[in-house]
């Protein structure tokens, strides 16, 4: 596992759209995994911004989704398709038809989930899976004592993730109590795991991810098995890590043609 300390959230965003990029440079068509939230905008956004300035051709990019409310029409402007839409795939230029993600209103939400998890194996695989971070350390919506190895499939939300959610609806009432989310399992067969992290309320949750235990309690912590995870946290997120100043110093010595 990598650990990138960067100032703020748009050095954060601009590092790892950089990193989007060369993949996409490398492999016009590979499929990249998002997630949703106030986190990840400044990665599309400047993502979207190399795209308009011909920087990279995202053309032929595949998307797919992390996780799904289950119960929300897909036209619903807080369902994850609508938000998908609306921030990556519309911004850089892409169709319907580059998108992919869970049926969070099947009337089999199992079979639902079986499905999703079928077609990302069809689909050849996720290169780059981004991840956010929850205050309780749940990563997708795998929340505390997810499997490690557990598949994509149906998860009831704790009342802390549906409070943090709230914002986006008309208060918690709205928010559902049940989600389509990648497993763990799933999560950590992606080539690529980016992990980005901001704002002091992360700090606890960062440093027991990257430093603590491996643990279901802390399912982010499963990023400690990939051979290819790289956690970007800027200073506030930082602020708990007793290794920090090791991290900034492998940063810094890092050769340029590792990447990100």
């Amino acid at each position: 596992m990598e650990i990138v300390i960067v100032p703020d959230s748009a050095t954060g965003g601009e590092l790892i759209a950089e990193t989007m990029a060369d993949l996409l440079r490398r492999k016009p068509d590979a499929l990249v995994g998002v997630a949703t939230g106030s986190t990840p905008l400044p990665i599309y956004e400047a993502l979207a911004a190399k795209v308009r300035a011909s920087e990279v051709d995202a053309s032929r990019a595949r998307i797919c989704q992390l996780d799904e409310y289950v119960g929300l029409p897909s036209g619903h402007p807080e369902s994850y398709r609508s938000v998908v839409l609306r921030e990556v795939v519309e911004p850089l230029g892409l169709t319907d038809a580059s998108f992919m993600g869970p049926d969070g209103t099947a009337d089999d939400v199992a079979a639902a989930c079986l499905a999703y998890d079928r077609a990302l194996a069809e689909a050849r695989g996720v290169d780059l899976q981004l991840l956010g971070i929850g205050t309780d350390g749940h990563i997708g919506f795998n929340e505390p004592c997810s499997s490690l190895a557990s598949r994509t499939r149906i998860k009831t939300l704790t009342e802390q993730t549906r409070q943090d959610n709230a914002r986006f609806f008309n208060g918690i009432d709205e928010v559902p109590h049940h989600v389509i989310t990648q497993g763990i399992g799933t999560i950590l067969e992606a080539r690529h795991l980016v992990l980005l992290a901001t704002g002091e309320a992360k700090a606890d949750a960062v440093a027991l991810a990257v430093e603590g235990p491996l643990s279901a309690l802390v399912p982010a912590s499963a990023l400690q098995l990939h051979p290819h995870a790289t956690v970007v946290v800027d200073e506030a997120a930082a602020a708990g890590l007793k290794l920090a100043d090791y991290f900034r110093a492998t940063y810094a010595a890092k050769p340029v043609w590792q990447g990100l």
